[in-house]
């Protein structure tokens, strides 16, 4: 008997059919069975199946004489599955790399619950993804399982078959199939839920929800949509039923209130003729299944009234937005001309002030996070002032750290006194640069991939960047910091401005090279590494030749458990994906579980790098701040080509290696597995890469800034052989050293 019944019905979707059934029949984990329901599709549907069907044991088609649609289908197929849990996919969606493997995985957790709520991702025809948004609702009902009652908020989750997955036996003793129409899902998720004993959540993004351009059921505009109607009157037949659950009944009364007038909002759904009738029905309904003594919420007060008095209410929303805006921009021009007034006003410049921003405002951190360190200390008497994009990142500073908000009354004061400006992300462009004012900008790191103006030959690189915007606030910097002679070139070749190059190396990694041996046990500790492991970080960059960035090059629970006792593995993703998609698809839920550490939350990486005995990364920046450690380093370059055709690259990082390279995962897995990792060839690859490009890292880079540009003092000299920091494991890894 499987673990899995996937009952997929089908009908006129032969253009996504072959990537919902590869998605599913590709799964690492294989104790499925498919049960493909034909709905009469007129299409090659069929023959799809069939084909599938011919080549895969595990999968069975039916043939349904006539359409019966979605719901209808689903019930065709339910007395065929002999799986554990049924799961109900749609067939223009997809199942995630490892979703059934995280399933099984969190079903054995939770003792087989009666149902298994996870996570989604909603795929757009124009390439973008975006998580859902109420993901964090399964988060916080991971701890163990629990009833509707126990946690109602399950219950604001979308309301659809296919983020779930249900024990058959609980289903088929409670007999619950779907009805035909549109909005099927309506009354089995409701009952479902309600019904079920024990609930459990995985917080992991287990399916593609595809949002298709045309062809969607619920975007065709139809009558049929007044079935909503007859759905959410099995909902209250099913409650009236059971006395138990007569406490659902107002919950449930706004949700239908909610859902009729979302159906109502949509220009796509409902034939302009038939909205009056579609709004009557609902008021009518909604005064029928009004329970007695409870107050209707100020937002479903309008299904009391006509329909006439909801479009005005309507109409008169759309016009205070309008006049919103239009104060808006009003007070935006006014703030203008005020700004502009006090241009011509405006006091000397403090020599003793100087604002602070990184990572487009979001705390103190990197390069000017350095150098303000090092002015506190060198320099005292000049006040640094952070700008902060949102109060919440105040909880996040040092002490004693001053900050203002960016835009606000204070962000102006300070900008326009200040005498140092310390950036590593070009200021806005209302900030005027003053005469005498000094512009340093640190920059991100090394460049690999092409950036500034060497991305206009690159259309899809820049995809969302201003290039021309981007070089005239470039024109505001006086000095540019270096690490090294390649970094020197590149800049003053992809921002053609008026600056000048200081070679001071990276001020953030004043902290790599001058570290002690333990100077990573701190942050081990936090992350919850036992002593003695081997931290394998891996910390992979973005993608330009994808819209969200994120390609899934590795199977993260695979190299986990390839990399065996003694090592564990610490991922860092980049910023850009750190708030979307990425962490759902498995990360989150494998940090849960104890498998790997995300470190992507901690604020300063160069803790992260610290920490670490080993960095393995496709084509991050970090690969040049890391060879300062004298680390090894593994290149995993299986899709090289793609990145350096889309983004470009100033450099072969496959022919420059700081380490040795791997063109497949299964070539990455045997560097770790032989020791080749950390041989005697790695070393030699390393030291070449770190002399060329760490040339000016010396241990003193936030000093010689602030020396140099604070104080006026001569550039302090290179420090010749800087020592390089010893990894966590002492240069050895427990599975390869006798």
């Amino acid at each position: 008997m499987p673990r899995f019944s996937i009952v997929v019905p089908v009908h006129k979707v032969q253009a996504y059919l072959h990537a919902c059934l590869d998605s599913v029949l590709g799964q690492s984990y294989r104790d499925l069975e498919v049960i493909a329901v034909d709905d009469r599709s007129p299409d090659g549907c069929g023959a799809i199946l069939d084909a599938y069907a011919a080549r895969d044991e595990r999968v069975r088609v039916l043939h349904l004489p006539e359409n019966v649609g979605l719901g209808r289908a689903r019930n065709a197929g339910m007395p065929y599955a002999t799986g554990d849990y049924l799961f109900f996919l749609d067939s223009d969606d997809t199942l995630t790399p490892g979703a059934l493997r995280a399933l099984a995985d969190r079903l054995d957790e939770t003792g087989d619950p009666d149902v298994l709520v996870f996570d989604y991702a909603r795929t757009y025809w124009w390439g973008g993804t975006r998580r859902n948004v109420l993901a964090h609702l399964l988060a916080e009902c991971a701890d163990g399982t629990f009833t509707a009652a126990e946690r109602p908020q399950v219950l604001d989750l979308l309301m659809v078959v296919w983020n779930k997955v249900y024990r058959r036996d609980f289903v088929e003793r409670e007999g619950f199939t779907f009805p035909p129409g549109y909005y099927e899902d309506t009354p089995w998720t409701f009952p479902v839920l309600l019904s079920a004993e024990r609930i459990a959540t995985l917080d992991r993004i287990c399916l593609y929800y595809r949002q298709r351009r045309q062809g969607s059921i619920l975007s065709t505009t139809s009558r049929k949509h007044f079935d909503v109607h007859e759905q959410y009157a099995r909902v209250f037949r099913f409650v009236d039923a059971r006395p138990a659950l007569a406490h659902w009944r107002p919950f449930l009364h706004a949700k239908m209130g909610e859902h009729c007038l979302d159906i109502l909002s949509k220009p796509d759904r409902l034939p302009p003729s038939d909205r009056a009738e579609f709004f009557r029905r609902t008021a009518e309904m909604f005064r029928a299944h009004r329970p007695e003594g409870v107050r209707v919420p100020a937002e479903l007060r309008v299904l009391e009234g006509s329909y006439a008095g909801h479009v005005l209410r309507r109409n008169a929303g759309r016009a205070g937005l309008e006049l919103g805006r239009r104060a808006r921009q009003a007070r935006t021009a006014t703030a203008d001309r005020a700004a502009r007034a006090r241009s011509a006003l405006r006091r000397p410049l403090d020599p003793g002030l100087a604002v602070y921003s990184a990572f487009s405002h979001r705390g103190v951190l990197g390069d000017p996070a350095a150098i303000h360190r090092a002015a506190r200390e060198l320099a005292p008497h000049i006040r640094g002032v952070w700008v902060l994009a949102e109060e919440d990142l105040a909880a996040g500073l040092p002490p004693d750290t001053a900050y203002v908000l960016a835009d606000s009354p204070g962000y102006r004061r300070v900008t326009e006194r200040a005498t140092y400006f310390v950036n590593n992300v070009n200021w806005s462009g209302s900030l005027v640069k003053r005469p005498g004012s000094v512009h340093v900008h640190t920059h991100q790191g090394t460049p690999l991939k092409f950036m500034g103006a060497d991305l206009l030959g690159r259309p899809g690189a820049r995809h969302g960047f201003d290039v021309p915007q981007m070089l005239r606030r470039a024109d505001r910097w006086d000095y540019s910091l270096v690490a090294n002679r390649h970094s020197e070139l590149v800049w003053e070749r992809a921002f053609p401005c008026h600056f000048t190059s200081l070679r001071s190396g990276s001020p953030r990694n004043d902290v790599l090279v001058g570290a002690g041996p333990d100077s990573g046990r701190e942050v081990r500790a936090r992350l919850g590494i036992p002593d003695g492991d081997t931290v394998v970080l891996y910390a992979p960059t973005r993608r330009d030749y994808r819209r969200d960035g994120l390609v899934e090059r590795i199977d993260l629970a695979r190299f986990a458990a390839d990399l065996g006792e003694g090592r564990t593995l610490v991922v860092r993703l980049h910023p850009s994906l750190a708030d979307g998609p990425a962490r759902g698809l498995g990360l989150a839920e494998l940090h849960r579980r104890g498998v790997l550490v995300d470190a992507t939350d901690e604020p300063e990486v160069q803790d992260v790098l610290l920490a670490s005995d080993v960095l393995v990364t496709d084509y991050s920046a970090l690969v040049f701040d890391y060879a300062l450690l004298d680390r090894p380093i593994v290149i995993h370059a299986d899709d090289w080509d793609a990145y350096r055709a889309s983004r470009g690259a100033y450099l072969d990082i496959t022919a420059e290696a700081p380490g040795h390279v791997a063109r497949s995962y299964r070539e990455l897995a045997w560097l770790f597995d032989s020791g080749t990792w950390q041989d005697e060839e790695a070393a030699r690859l390393r030291s070449a890469f770190r002399d060329r490009y760490g040339e000016f890292d010396d241990g003193r880079a936030a000093e010689r800034v602030v020396r140099t540009l604070m104080l006026g003092e001569p550039m302090p000299d290179l420090t010749p052989g800087a020592a390089r920091v010893p990894a966590q494991a002492g240069n050895r890894d427990l599975l390869t050293s006798p």
